[in-house]
């Protein structure tokens, strides 16, 4: 068994310090009494009540959620479609462009990817508003759900889907009944990373996004340029407080389903034998 090195020791405690004590900082200073949030007055809730009674803020994360959840939805739909072609399909003719059409988002800077979406919802004649973000947002999104699943599919069983079509399953019904339950933990993962990076999402949000279709994270860097308050703080600490949530429930159903997956393979072979 390989021991950690000094080095390796010292590398890996600089580098989660850096990571993590910013949010620890923060996550403190959001209980701070004080208005001002550099100094600590003493232990005190009510910048959450505050926040609460924030309309602007409540109205902006509701729409961030909503964005959220559509765009990572549509993108997980299409990201598995797009990656079960790349994968099972063998080559074609196209192939190269279709896959450097789902790759390029990865690799485009956000400000040509915002504004070449804007000018195409302008050119359509498409008022900007929640659904031109949740559009945009699954644009870039869906490449990073295909990344994900592809690696998985990769090392799928093809056996297991020709098993199911010589028992009369037909594609779609083999697709259902036996590839995507296997493959759910990598589509679970990439709803997940959607999700997340629609969550995070200021400058293609900021370049789709209508007066009344604020996104959290435009309101949040609006606020700030007028100075951090603890509202802000706070506000962060629940955003921090749902992104662990979900990382941890994603993190236990994968593992639940590997385990299962583990006992029906242990089971299978006890009953081959």
């Amino acid at each position: 068994m390989n021991r950690l090195s000094w080095f390796n020791t010292v590398s890996l405690t600089l580098g989660f310090a850096f990571l993590y004590i910013p949010m620890v900082i923060l996550v403190i200073y959001s209980f701070n009494e004080s208005k001002l949030v550099t100094v600590w007055a003493g232990f005190s809730t009510k910048w959450y009540g505050q926040l609460l009674k924030d309309q602007a803020f409540l109205n902006a994360a509701w729409v961030t959620l909503k964005v959220a959840v559509l765009s990572s939805t549509i993108a997980t739909v299409l990201g598995t479609m797009a990656a079960y072609v790349m994968v099972r399909s063998g080559r074609f003719f196209g192939r190269t462009l279709f896959s450097g059409m789902i790759y390029a988002p990865l690799v485009m800077p956000e400000v040509i990817t915002g504004l070449s979406l804007l000018l195409l919802f302008i050119g359509i004649g498409l008022d900007r508003g929640v659904m031109t973000i949740v559009l945009a947002h699954t644009t870039f999104s869906m490449c990073y759900v295909s990344v994900v699943v592809s690696s998985r599919l990769v090392t799928f069983d093809k056996s297991l889907e020709e098993a199911a079509l010589d028992l009369g399953c037909t594609p779609a019904e083999a697709f259902r009944l036996v590839t995507l339950p296997i493959i759910a933990p990598a589509v679970v993962s990439g709803w997940l990373l959607a999700f997340t990076l629609s969550l995070d999402d200021l400058v293609i949000a900021s370049f789709t996004s209508g007066p009344s279709s604020t996104t959290l994270p435009i309101k949040i860097f609006s606020a700030v340029r007028l100075g951090v308050s603890p509202e802000i703080n706070a506000l962060s600490t629940v955003m921090i407080g749902i992104v662990t949530v979900g990382v941890i429930a994603t993190s236990l159903i994968t593992k639940t389903q590997k385990v299962r997956q583990q006992r029906d393979e242990q089971e299978a072979a006890r009953t081959q034998e």
